[in-house]
């Protein structure tokens, strides 16, 4: 089972968000701690949420959905809906094309499901490393809120690495976590791997930090958008859960290749876990 944290994550909602589902009955865990009070699900829920994201973001309300969701409409229903939205969409204004996109992306992991076998999933030390490091702040994990926050941080970094005369020496990487503010933000750290040479007392306009070796990281390959790598995240939720791993620190994004076509990106994705 996962923790309402993890779920959380690989859902990409915020936990004050499940929990508002559970209070209302559309999403309950799949149990609760009689002493703790602690909320734990199970990586087959993550189904209902798709649907229940995707339907919000028709223009349902919660109390629709889960009239919706209690009728079993099944996945050409549902990819119906959305095609209908799609074409509304697609005449409003820009900031509703934004919208459009995360509806589309939710479809794709729907249409997806069950297709990505957790076969692919490779559990493997990943090494200690030293990167230059620039973090920034993001409202939350969904995607219309990590966008406009990681693009501009790599190309500041950038820039302040060829401003130093700093030469990367490997894929860049991301890693998030959750602020201290318990607001449902996340904390947002790009990074490039250089020489192991490079001081880091030094003034470079960047921070230096050895990111710490990993002992056993559940890792996939994801091909394309990183805006439709929600069924790669909740591939590596099922090969947790199946195969008796827990989550053990927050995930990392490793750029295998990024050429200017982001349909043609390779990204690996990566997160930390221990036997549990």
């Amino acid at each position: 089972m996962l923790n309402i944290g993890d779920f959380a994550k690989h859902g990409r909602v915020s936990v004050r968000m499940l929990r508002h589902y559970d209070a209302i009955g559309l999403l309950r865990p799949a149990r609760v701690d009689p002493f703790s009070g602690y909320r734990c699900y199970e990586a087959a829920q993550l189904t209902r949420l798709n649907r229940v994201i995707a339907l919000k973001d028709l223009g349902f309300t919660l109390q629709q959905v889960r009239a919706v969701l209690d009728e079993e409409v099944d996945t050409a229903e549902l990819r119906g809906m959305l095609r209908l939205r799609r074409a509304e969409l697609a005449a409003a204004i820009a900031a509703a094309t934004e919208r459009l996109a995360r509806v589309e992306a939710r479809l794709r992991t729907i249409e997806s499901e069950g297709t990505m076998s957790t076969s692919e999933v490779v559990v493997k030390r990943l090494p200690v490393v030293r990167v230059a490091e620039l973090t920034g702040v993001a409202a939350s994990y969904e995607p219309q809120d990590i966008g406009p926050v990681i693009g501009p941080l790599f190309d500041d970094l950038c820039g302040r690495l060829a401003a130093a005369g700093i030469a990367g020496v490997g894929p860049s990487v991301a890693r998030y976590e959750e602020t201290a503010d318990g607001d449902g933000s996340v904390l947002i750290r790009v990074a490039v791997p250089i020489p192991a040479s490079v001081d880091p007392a030094g003034e470079h306009g960047f921070a230096v930090v050895d990111l710490p070796a990993v002992e056993e990281a559940a890792t996939v390959v994801h091909r394309g958008s990183l805006a439709d790598a929600l069924g790669s995240f909740q591939a590596l939720a099922r090969f947790m859960e199946e195969n008796g791993y827990r989550s053990a620190g927050y995930a990392r994004e490793l750029y295998l290749e990024c050429p200017e076509d982001v349909a043609d990106w390779v990204t690996e994705l990566q997160e930390p876990v221990v036997r549990g």
